[in-house]
C-alpha cells in the first residue's frame, strides 16, 4: 500500500533506479505506465522534471520537486508503521538516500549503519563525495542527509555538529629522507609528488597553504580511494593526508611516517537532514552523534580556510 500519489512515486523511483524500465520493475508496472504518470505530473505542474538520457535525471524543477518528495517518503514509510504494523517490513525494504565523504565512510559511519539497521531495520543508499560536495546531494533531492564539512543549513534542513576528522601528512620513511631531509617548506613542497583523492579533493591544499601561505604547483597523482591512501604512501608514490585513525598500524609497522609530525588538519564535519518531525531521521541522528562522538576530535571552533 502506498500514501504517496503514484506520479509523485513514479517521479522518485525514475530518479532513483536511473530509468524508466527500472522503476517500472520496482514499482510492478510497465515503463510505458511509468512514462504516463510522469508526463501527467509534468503536464499538472507544467515543468519538465525528468531528462530523459540514461542515467535519468532531475531537471532544476525536479530537482525542487524532488527535495519535497523525499521527506513525504520517509513520513510515508512511519505512517504505515503506525497503522499497518502488519505491512511496516515492507515499507521498510526502500532504501534511505544518505551521503558521506570516503573517509567518514571507511572510519566511523558503517558502525553506525549496522547499529540502526540492527536496531531498526532501516536499509541505505549510501552516495560517497568529497565532504565538501556531499551537500549538493542533499539540495537536489538526491538524499535526505548528508555528512558535510559545510556548517551553514541548506534551505529547508537542520544542522547538527558530529566533530571533526584529524588528517596526518604521510609518507615512507625513505620518501621522506629524500624529499624532506630539513623538514617541510615550501620550496620541498614545490616539487615532490602528492597524492589526491580526486579534482574535488582539497586537503592536500588546505595542509600546503597552511604550511606555505603559497600557492603552489607540485606533481600530482590522483587516486580516487580512502584506504589505499596509505599504501600508496607508503609504496613511495608520493605525500597525502589520511585520517589519524586509519594510520596506527601503518605508523606503528613503520610502513609510513609522517612529514610534519607537529602539524595536523582538523576538518570539522556536520550532519545535514530535512527538517521534519521524524522518527527516523531522529533516529539516524541519534545514531551518527553517538558514532562519530566516539570516533571524532573535538571540533575547532573555526575551520581552516
Amino acid at each position: 500500500m502506498d500514501l504517496i500519489h503514484p506520479q509523485l512515486a513514479a517521479f522518485a523511483a525514475v530518479l532513483e533506479e536511473g530509468s524508466f524500465e527500472a522503476a517500472g520493475r520496482r514499482l510492478c508496472v510497465t515503463s510505458s505506465a511509468v512514462s504516463q504518470r510522469i508526463k501527467a505530473l509534468e503536464d499538472r505542474l507544467g515543468q519538465v522534471l525528468v531528462v530523459r538520457q540514461p542515467p535519468c535525471r532531475p531537471t532544476p524543477a525536479g530537482e525542487l520537486l524532488l527535495r519535497r518528495v523525499r521527506p513525504m517518503q520517509t513520513l510515508e514509510a512511519e505512517a504505515l508503521a503506525d497503522f499497518l504494523p502488519e505491512e511496516s517490513p515492507g515499507a521498510k525494504t526502500r532504501p534511505i538516500p544518505i551521503a558521506v565523504n570516503s573517509d567518514s565512510l571507511a572510519t566511523w559511519f558503517l558502525g553506525a549503519l549496522s547499529q540502526l539497521n540492527q536496531r531498526y531495520g532501516y536499509l541505505f543508499d549510501v552516495r560517497v563525495d568529497d565532504q565538501d560536495h556531499t551537500l549538493g546531494l542533499l539540495r537536489d533531492g538526491s538524499v535526505l542527509g548528508a555528512v558535510t564539512a559545510e556548517s551553514a543549513p541548506v534551505q529547508g534542513c537542520t544542522v547538527e555538529a558530529l566533530g571533526a576528522m584529524r588528517y596526518q601528512a604521510i609518507a615512507a620513511p625513505e620518501f621522506v629522507a629524500r624529499h624532506f631531509p630539513v623538514g617541510v617548506d615550501a620550496a620541498s613542497l614545490a616539487k615532490t609528488p602528492m597524492i589526491v583523492f580526486d579534482r574535488k579533493d582539497e586537503l592536500q591544499w588546505r595542509f600546503v597553504r597552511r604550511i606555505t601561505r603559497a600557492h603552489l604547483a607540485p606533481p600530482i597523482h590522483y587516486l580516487p580511494t580512502a584506504t589505499g591512501f596509505i599504501d600508496a604512501a607508503a609504496l613511495g608514490l608520493g605525500w597525502c593526508l589520511a585520517p589519524e585513525s586509519l594510520l596506527q598500524s601503518a605508523l606503528l609497522e613503520g610502513r609510513v611516517a609522517c612529514i610534519a609530525p607537529d602539524r595536523s588538519l582538523d576538518i570539522p564535519l556536520y550532519w545535514q537532514h530535512a527538517a521534519i518531525r521524524s522518527d527516523t531521521l531522529q533516529n539516524i541522528s541519534a545514531e551518527l552523534r553517538r558514532a562519530a562522538g566516539s570516533a571524532l576530535h573535538k571540533a575547532p571552533r573555526k575551520a581552516m580556510a
